[in-house]
């Protein structure tokens, strides 16, 4: 069973800001969103292998900086073109002021 893994302090993810956690077999965006809520998707478009982090929020989907592909930050779904695939997302929560990543 794969174990939660500490992030970062909630304090180093504001609203409106992603953060990159390095794992070894890949790369995760953990977004938090204005309104607090948190999602975590591997940090690849699925397009043109951009890093999602490097993007933006609009709405709920991260935008990818290449193409402006939107990814549904909630499953992963690609929502626009050019990317038909979707991204892989992982659980992630605040517990105690921290922010934990499943992966």
């Amino acid at each position: 069973m794969t174990d939660w893994i500490d992030v970062c302090s909630a304090e180093d993810l504001p609203p409106g800001s992603v953060r990159v956690c390095h794992l070894p077999e890949r790369d995760v965006a953990i977004f938090r969103l204005e309104d607090g809520s948190i999602y975590a998707l591997h940090d690849l478009c699925s397009h043109a292998d951009a890093p999602l982090s490097g993007g933006w929020i609009e709405g709920r989907c991260a935008v990818c900086p290449l193409h402006g592909a939107q990814f549904d930050l909630a499953t992963g779904e690609a929502r626009s073109l050019p990317a038909t695939e979707p991204v892989e997302t992982f659980p992630v929560r605040e517990d105690q002021g921290r922010v934990l990543l499943k992966a």
